[in-house]
């Protein structure tokens, strides 16, 4: 299993920046894999509900229908994926308040590779272009979120 997370300070309540990463429609104003939405997405997701998001993450194009796993607002937010019949990943955001207007923002995202051929693609070209891609996320999302809530 792989693992990367970002962290980002962002100068809104915490309750603001929880709504706003747990609705899907906003995915695609920030996260660059995100090309599009479809289920749920007008509200902050509760446990048990879906999303499918079609994606492109370093360079593989697909589809994954996303599960909450867990909620406990406004600090915790777990998503489980599935591209096809096969577990993805996990998506999990951690929110802290910093102050009564900023928020310690935190994505890690956990996959799994599954045989020594996908762990050495992994280890030599995939995690550092998802790494990368990540860290363009929180950028954005803190651009958005500050610039239009």
């Amino acid at each position: 299993m792989a693992r990367i997370c970002n962290t980002i300070r962002i100068h809104k309540p915490i309750e603001q920046v929880f709504d706003y990463v747990t609705t899907p429609k906003y995915w695609t104003k920030w996260h660059p894999s995100s090309l599009s939405i479809s289920g749920a997405t007008d509200h902050s997701l509760e446990v048990g509900e879906q999303v499918e998001e079609d994606f492109v993450v370093a360079g593989y194009r697909g589809r994954v229908t996303w599960t909450v796993q867990e909620r406990k607002a406004p600090h915790k937010w777990v998503i489980d994926g599935r591209v096809g019949t096969k577990s993805s990943g996990t998506i999990t955001y951690t929110l802290i308040p910093y102050s009564n207007e900023e928020t310690t923002f935190e994505r890690e995202f956990t996959y799994f590779t599954v045989n020594f051929l996908s762990m050495l693609l992994n280890w030599l070209v995939v995690n550092r272009r998802i790494k990368s891609e990540s860290k363009e996320s929180l950028k954005r999302l803190k651009e958005v979120i500050e610039r239009t809530i």
